[in-house]
């Protein structure tokens, strides 16, 4: 949560704000294994990460898939979005913009960050319980939305 003071001096908590990137070519879906040390350490996720100021969702987006995969997104589109305050496995209650991301070029990550990156067959996914955070519901919204 995001503690501040409003003109008034009234305190409050805000949410954070997060873009995700569902990458999906020739029947599979790219994943990432989050590092050890974060949030949800170990567990795949799609790529993502926190909205920077001055920054829209898009760029956002963009810049987040560059830094966590090397891939360079080629079309933006927004999927969807969360904000659900009980997320799972989620202790800052962000609100997530979802979008499908056409992605390109070769795949590297620094190790920081990301310890694994790699495309699954949609048909062949890792388990719930082996996805960070609610990613795993994300995906299969995707794929059920997606499926004809």
């Amino acid at each position: 949560m995001i503690h501040c003071t409003f003109e008034n001096d009234r305190k409050t908590s805000l949410r954070h704000v997060v873009v995700d990137a569902i990458v999906v070519k020739d029947g599979k879906i790219f994943l990432i294994r989050r590092g050890p040390h974060l949030t949800n350490g170990g567990k795949w996720a799609i790529p993502g990460g926190f909205l920077d100021r001055d920054e829209t969702l898009e760029q956002a987006v963009i810049r987040e898939l560059k830094e966590e995969t090397g891939l360079k997104a080629r079309s933006v589109k927004l999927f969807k979005f969360t904000d659900n305050p009980a997320r799972k496995n989620e202790d800052r209650q962000n609100v997530a913009f979802v979008y499908i991301v056409e992605a390109s070029g070769q795949i590297e990550f620094d190790l920081h960050e990301v310890t694994d990156a790699k495309w699954f067959d949609i048909n062949n996914l890792p388990k719930e319980n082996e996805f960070a955070f609610d990613h795993y519901e994300t995906v299969k919204d995707f794929l059920k939305q997606h499926s004809s």
